[in-house]
């Protein structure tokens, strides 16, 4: 069987389950069948949604359609282990580790944060994504444990209620961007057509004593949440994130990406109570 490949199956009479469907279809044992369903690689389709299918005894109707994305590759994957730093019940704040995902894709979600939550969670319960650090990053992330929590975060994210903070370690000094009077170098400008705003302020310049080279560790703020924003914005002004291999592909790379979530500063969802969250920085 090919390493990556796809079924779709147009279910033509009621009763059989996804579990028989796809194993009489796909050629794949039906453990292997089981795995991937838990892995999130399988989808059932209807009049009214698509969505991930885990359960193989779901028995399917005429009209529904199976849909199964294998990847060999990707199920082999395992996900590093993300560390719980607070569970509130109705939404919970963890440490996502380098290499850890925020979200799946059709061909499967188990290496994901809120996956990862889902199954180790204790009482178990639904996780829902409300904001996203990208695979290579690391730090505070949140979790909602319900619908109507996860949409009272996202106002929070729209209306910038919601104050991030990152640490971040930068190739070159970085205070020849500051100024007594400006000790604080604001960006903006737009990603995506969309407007984008970052902090960034000087915590310490350091001579890498393998490298030779100068780095700058900085506290970066950002009011905006825009895909790569303070990737992007650093390495515009040209001061790549350490160990971006995206941003700064010509330099040799021996850190994984050095951009760290670690502070998180809000009005709790469920009392209204200002809270904050903080991971040990430099």
């Amino acid at each position: 069987m090919p390493q990556k490949t796809e079924f779709h199956i147009p279910i033509k009479s009621d009763g059989s389950t996804a579990l028989d469907t796809l194993a009489n279809t796909s050629g794949l044992s039906r453990q292997k069948i089981k795995q991937a369903m838990q892995k999130g690689c399988v989808w059932i389709e209807t009049n009214h949604y698509t969505q991930r299918l885990r359960r193989a005894k779901r028995t399917l109707s005429k009209g529904h359609t199976l849909h199964c994305y294998y990847d060999s590759y990707v199920l082999k994957m395992t996900p590093p282990d993300a560390q719980l730093v607070c569970d509130k019940g109705d939404y919970s704040i963890w440490n996502k580790p380098s290499g850890m995902l925020s979200q799946g894709s059709k061909w499967g979600d188990h290496c994901t944060l809120y996956r990862w939550a889902e199954k180790h969670l204790k009482p178990e319960r639904p996780a829902f994504i409300v904001h996203r650090l990208d695979r290579a990053a690391s730090g505070l992330t949140i979790l909602a444990h319900k619908k109507k929590i996860a949409s009272q975060f996202a106002d929070m994210f729209q209306k910038h209620e919601l104050e991030k903070h990152y640490e971040v370690w930068v190739n070159g000094d970085f205070s020849s961007q500051l100024t007594e009077k400006n000790p604080i170098k604001i960006i903006t400008d737009e990603l995506d057509h969309k407007p984008a705003e970052s902090y960034a302020q000087l915590i310490k310049v350091v001579a890498d004593s393998k490298s030779g080279q100068t780095q700058s560790l900085l506290d970066v703020e950002i009011k905006t949440g825009r895909k790569h924003q303070i990737r992007k914005h650093l390495a515009g002004l040209g001061f790549p994130v350490v160990g971006d291999r995206l941003y700064n592909a010509n330099q040799k790379h021996t850190k994984n990406l050095q951009l760290k979530a670690i502070l998180l500063r809000f009005d709790c969802p469920i009392t209204g109570a200002p809270i904050v969250f903080k991971l040990e920085g430099e």
